[in-house]
């Protein structure tokens, strides 16, 4: 265990008291030993002296051998109490007298041999020669103790004690005073020190003492707290920086738009770095100018005054910005020293430091940094500084934000065009179905269409109902022709060689409404529910210039959207007007045709009113199947119309249609006039393998005097054309469909014509409007035509295939 630390003070008085004990004790141990020695010789001449004095006195006993007076002698040792024995011998070493007198008494004791005084066994023994006129006459013998050495050095020693004790004393006082003198400045730094370690107050500083040493020490450790609060102070400051640049960096990280992450950045420098103008700068290379992208709402007045403005230009000069743009951070601590544009715009609002650092990315700047205070050089190095590594945070954060927009917007063009390719995708499948089933479908409906014109055409007596139905018939069934051939391409751009036709638009209407009626009127009224019909047509309407077919299709989805849209009824308008652009007058004022259908039913909200238009999107269920509204649009665009959804949820539905409006000296299109049934009596081969239509067309073509041949199937036909030419009988005309089993419509072309040249071929296939759209006509095909025929293109083409006969030959046939 360490041992307590002990407070300077009692060290020092035990270092001073220590070392004056050791001092002490030095010089006593020094002197005693010094006594030592000189009292042991001192003892020894005493002794000696002594001894003399007693040999010269008894030479006279000894010459006459007088015990008596020899003892006298000797009773003067009494006067020495160390004495402790003495004793006379004659010459021949005879014991004469002894000292004291019991010692005469006893056993004889030998003198001993050698003159001379020493110590032996603890006694002073002495050998002294008694020599008279040059004879020796005999010895004297001293034994003496040591008690004279004992009791001197126990004065001494007694002495030394108390001259210790008042040196220890006097040590004591004395050093009691000197060790204050060392421990006050010391303890007074050590108080100092600890209020510092406490408090962590660096302002703290310790009275200059007296003394060279710990002057120079306390100016040391004052000037230690000075450069310690110094660094402590610009810690602080660089952390708070730190700090602000960490929140900065975290403000900007959630913000992806450029403009958002420079606010932030303003409004967090103003709130640490005490600034009397900042502001944002775009760098537009090819203006070289600098656009004011943001200025800090809290300079917003001082903006004013040096007339800077959120998306104001600033020109590059040749100071500062343009030193600033080529990546170098700017400091002008006094604008009114610099001759500059922008520098003085501040020195005459008063703000005369400036700093202009670079927002640079990748060795490319493309911003600034504006910051700018009242007071000149009020910008300090560190200050610099932070602005400099402040603009760099900014520069990634904005460039981040750029690429962050970069690749929203790369991902939103991606999204569009994904959609688009999949929208495109859709119509083409939808297109290849519709090519698919034009077929079946247009072979379907080729009979009703044959017999219905056929009706109309030949049967004069049928009733004015009769014909009106049998009217709407066939247009349902060109409708249904038109609808199957158009659904493959109900997106595509209008073709250049589509043929626009003078349409009168209220007459369509009231054809659809004649159409629909079963739909808005009978099956609604099955279920209990009443729609209503109101129409407001225009009066002397103008036509317009488009494809009728397609028109009243698009009319006939509208209605059909409308009344889906009330399934608890309500009211279905159809309305026609006249828009112009300018006055009645003016022939140059552009017209417009609007043809709109409203209902009052459920209505759409926004997102299905934005997505309606889009192929397969319904909101009907299993019911609907999303291309009403997109054939729709299909026929707007081929038209270079517009098309306008007005809706609202629970407010129903208006669609509007706008037309241009024709021309009015524009002239109209001829229809053709009807071509009556061939003079001349043609014999056809009818190749097909649909038996409804074989018969249909069988009736019809029979009608018109022709005689016809009919083979169910390519490989039956080529047999009968090629039975026809063996026989002498060959056919004036073949007509074949295309897509038959096993031998199709090409394979009965080319073995016709590699048996006749000269026999023409009419294709009459459901696929006959793609082909001729595709310009995709088979070779040896003289000519195609779609399913359902009609009678007057099926006329003109036997007419144009096959010519009339000269009269002769006519009459060489007829016998």
């Amino acid at each position: 265990m360490a041992a307590q630390a002990r407070p300077i003070r009692h060290t020092l008085m035990a270092v001073i008291l220590l070392t004056c004990g050791a001092v002490m004790l030095i010089t006593s141990a020094a002197f005693i030993a010094y006594e030592y020695v000189t009292f042991r010789q001192l003892m020894v001449r005493n002794v000696k002296i002594l001894g003399e004095a007693i040999a010269a006195n008894s030479t006279a006993a000894l010459a006459f051998v007088n015990a008596d007076d020899a003892r006298e002698v000797l009773a003067a040792f009494k006067a020495q109490p160390h004495i402790v024995a003495a004793r006379l011998y004659l010459s021949d070493g005879q014991l004469i007298a002894s000292y004291p007198d019991g010692a005469a008494r006893g056993p004889t004791v030998q003198p001993p041999r050698a003159d001379g005084y020493r110590f032996e066994q603890g006694l002073v023994t002495g050998v002294e020669p008694v020599v008279q006129g040059g004879r020796r006459m005999g010895t004297l013998y001293l034994e003496s103790d040591l008690g004279e050495i004992y009791e001197h050095f126990q004065l001494f020693v007694t002495i030394g004690a108390l001259i210790m004790l008042v040196c220890c004393v006097a040590a004591y006082l004395i050093s009691r005073r000197l060790q204050e003198l060392i421990s006050r400045p010391i303890l007074a730094l050590a108080t100092t020190a600890q209020r510092v370690s406490e408090h962590r107050d660096y302002s703290v500083r310790a009275t200059r003492p007296q003394g060279y040493e710990f002057g120079i020490f306390t100016d040391a450790f004052n000037h230690m707290l000075t450069r310690i609060e110094g660094d402590q102070t610009k810690l602080r400051s660089q952390l708070s920086r730190l700090d602000l640049l960490h929140r900065i960096t975290r403000a900007t990280g959630e913000r992806h738009d450029l403009r958002s992450v420079f606010r932030v950045v303003l409004h967090h420098l103003g709130d640490d770095l005490p600034l009397d103008f900042a502001c944002m700068c775009v760098y537009e290379a090819s203006a070289a100018a600098l656009s004011i992208a943001v200025i800090d709402s809290r300079s917003a007045a001082l903006a004013v005054s040096l007339g800077l403005a959120e998306s104001g230009q600033v020109r590059i000069d040749q100071n500062g910005l343009a030193r600033c743009v080529a990546g170098e951070l700017v400091y002008e601590p006094d604008t009114r020293e610099i001759t500059f544009p922008f520098p003085q715009r501040f020195a005459h609002a008063g703000v005369h430091a400036l700093v202009v650092a670079p927002l640079l990315v990748e060795a490319r700047v493309f911003g600034v940094l504006v910051a700018a205070r009242r007071e000149a050089d009020s910008f300090s190095s560190a200050d610099c500084e932070f602005l400099r590594q402040l603009s760099e945070h900014v520069a990634l954060a904005a460039h981040q934000a750029q690429l962050y927009g970069e690749l929203q917007r790369a991902y939103d063009d991606l999204r569009q065009s994904q959609q688009a390719i999949m929208q495109q995708e859709r119509l083409r499948a939808l297109g290849e179905m519709a090519s698919g089933i034009a077929h079946d479908i247009n072979n379907a409906i080729s009979p009703a269409a044959l017999y219905t014109e056929s009706l109309l055409e030949r049967e004069p007596g049928l009733s004015e109902r009769a014909r009106s139905c049998l009217t709407t018939i066939q247009t349902a069934i060109e409708d249904v022709a038109e609808t199957v051939s158009r659904m493959r391409e109900f997106y595509r751009p209008r073709e250049t060689e589509m043929v626009l036709s003078r349409v009168a638009c209220n007459r369509v209407l009231e054809q659809v409404i004649n159409l629909t009626r079963a739909r808005w009127s009978d099956l609604p009224q099955q279920r209990g529910v009443v729609i209503q019909l109101r129409t407001e047509l225009a009066e002397e309407l103008p036509q317009i210039m488009g494809a009728e077919v397609e028109l009243r299709d698009a009319l006939t989805n509208l209605i059909f959207n409308a009344v889906d849209a009330m399934p608890d009824g309500g009211t279905l308008t159809l309305r026609t007007r006249l828009l112009s652009s300018g006055s009645r007058d003016d022939v140059d004022a552009a017209r417009q045709v609007h043809v709109e259908v409203a209902d009052t039913g459920i209505g759409m909200d926004e997102e299905t009113r934005r997505r309606c238009l889009e192929p397969f999107y319904t909101t009907k269920g299993e019911r609907g199947t999303g291309l009403g509204l997109a054939m729709v649009y299909g026929m707007v665009q081929r038209h270079s119309a517009e098309l306008d959804i007005d809706s609202a949820v629970g407010r129903g539905t208006t669609v509007r249609l706008s037309f241009a409006a024709a021309d009015a000296v524009a002239v109209p299109a001829a229809a053709g006039p009807r071509l009556q049934p061939a003079a001349q009596r043609l014999r056809i081969l009818l190749v097909d393998d649909d038996p409804m239509l074989i018969k249909s067309l069988r009736d019809i073509l029979e009608q018109d005097g022709h005689v016809v041949t009919v083979a169910e199937g390519g490989q039956q036909g080529i047999d009968r054309f090629a039975a026809a030419l063996t026989h002498g009988t060959p056919f004036s005309i073949v007509i074949t469909d295309l897509g038959m089993p096993y031998v199709d419509g090409r394979k009965v072309a080319a073995s016709v014509k590699g048996a006749s040249a000269h026999t023409p071929v009419i294709l009459l296939t459901g696929w006959g409007k793609r082909l001729l759209a595709e310009n995709d006509i088979p070779a040896h095909v003289d000519r195609v035509l779609s399913k359902p025929p009609r009678l007057g293109e099926l006329r003109a083409a036997l007419a144009r295939l096959v010519p009339p006969p000269d009269p002769a030959e006519a009459l060489v046939e007829s016998a």
